[in-house]
């Protein structure tokens, strides 16, 4: 009995450790396919580069995800892009280590177009 919670203990561990390293990434829950996803510290409007393209087709379907890169873990604020030219802002996204952040149709604010 003492090797089979030993060996939950492992697996689990194991499994643990696995998921950690994965990176931040970004789940993209609106009804659009998404071009461009530039981020900003929480207030402020000094846009980073597109995580988009850190995608094989340059571009982010609905309920797909997308590794970010280049980004500390904090709050921050996102301009999202569309392939039709619509933008808009979505505000205070906590964004934390090794772990996902959604944004949904709810999120968008400021939209253009």
């Amino acid at each position: 009995m003492r090797w089979v919670l030993a060996l939950i203990a492992l697996l689990t561990l194991a499994g643990e450790a696995a998921a950690q390293g994965k990176g931040i990434r970004l789940w993209n829950l609106t009804t659009e396919t998404i071009s461009g996803f530039q981020l900003a510290p929480a207030g402020r409007t000094d846009w980073g580069p597109n995580q988009c393209l850190n995608d094989k087709d340059k571009e982010v379907d609905h309920d797909e995800r997308l590794r970010i890169t280049g980004i500390e873990p904090g709050h921050y604020d996102a301009r999202v892009s569309y392939p039709n030219g619509r933008q808009c802002i979505v505000r205070g996204i906590e964004i934390r280590a090794d772990a996902v952040f959604s944004i949904a149709d709810k999120d968008l604010k400021d939209c253009t177009k």
